[in-house]
């Protein structure tokens, strides 16, 4: 059992202060993290906000911080996080965000009204939280952002980033994608696939995704595959360090193909194996991969063409 006088010698665990857009999700974020250990406090009013992120304090802790928050005021959260962080004290900032329509939709469905428009639509407290909050969100270790993320998704991701029980490990994610539903948002850095040829065009192995074996054996198969994939993992192991010796506590690396099951989930799966084998912990994550191939085929189609 671990006595006080140790645990005062010991460095105090990271804090993680979570804000963002209201009704991005910050709620659904601050319990999954519970799910994960930590002690979460939601809609801290700042004169508390001192003392819990005060050394002596041992807990592993989650602090919601938003627009709600009387007397809300920015600079005083980035002045905080400032004077304890040359404490010594680790404290990183979550923010989660959202596209503007996706939650004028989301308002419009709960009948909630938006924080700061109590008494006019919810577009004009968005906008107006936006340019309040955009100095924060500049400044924020990790962004996730919710506009296509289902409760369960974003569990999910805030599980892939955060569930590592070293604080101060480097947390690598290797996300697959299909360019038909967009770029991710919090990707750091992004790989286009669609130079590959393509299992969707083959009968037998449209169904399949790039987890299986026959559509990984067709994608490495393409006399393209290898020096690209050896080029890319070679530029990964020479900038990992870099970002790690930097203090880059999260890196989200992307694969891209056109509709997000074939290509880039087999290269991710691949990258996510090589990287490993360099000592590189990693958590593979395919955003695209459980859409059907009747859901999208016309619209793999269509961009195909365009190409």
């Amino acid at each position: 059992m671990t006595s006080p006088d140790s645990m005062r010698d010991e460095p105090p665990p990271p804090v993680l202060l979570v804000t963002g857009m209201s009704g991005a999700g910050k709620s659904t974020t601050l319990k999954a993290l519970e799910d994960l250990g930590y002690e979460a406090v939601d809609n801290l009013p700042l004169s508390l906000l001192e003392p819990l992120l005060a050394p002596g304090v041992h807990q592993k802790l989650a602090i919601g911080i938003d627009t709600r928050t009387r007397a809300f005021s920015p600079a005083m959260v980035l002045e905080a996080i400032a004077a304890h962080a040359s404490e010594g004290r680790t404290i990183r900032m979550l923010f989660v965000d959202c596209s503007g329509p996706e939650l004028i939709r989301r308002f419009s469905e709960t009948r909630r009204r938006h924080p700061l428009a109590l008494d006019r639509p919810a577009g004009d407290g968005i906008a107006l939280e936006r340019e309040l909050l955009s100095e924060l969100r500049r400044v924020a270790d990790v962004v996730i952002d919710t506009t296509d993320f289902s409760s369960n998704d974003l569990r999910r991701a805030v599980s892939t980033r955060f569930g590592r029980p070293d604080g101060k490990a480097f947390t690598l994610t290797l996300m697959s994608f299909g360019y038909a539903r967009g770029v991710p948002r919090d990707a750091d850095l992004v790989f286009d696939m669609r130079f590959l040829r393509n299992p969707h065009w083959v009968p037998e192995l449209r169904p399949m995704t790039g987890v299986e074996a026959p559509v990984q054996g067709y994608v490495k198969a393409d006399p393209a595959f290898t020096p690209a994939f050896d080029a890319m993992m070679g530029l990964l192991t020479l900038l990992l360090p870099g970002y790690a010796r930097e203090g880059r506590a999260y890196l989200t690396v992307a694969f891209g193909c056109t509709g997000g099951r074939h290509r880039s989930v087999a290269t991710a799966e691949a990258a996510g194996a090589r990287l490993a084998e360099a000592g590189w912990s990693n958590a593979v994550v395919h955003r695209d991969r459980a859409h059907g191939p009747e859901q999208d085929a016309l619209e793999i189609e269509a961009l195909e063409e365009q190409r």
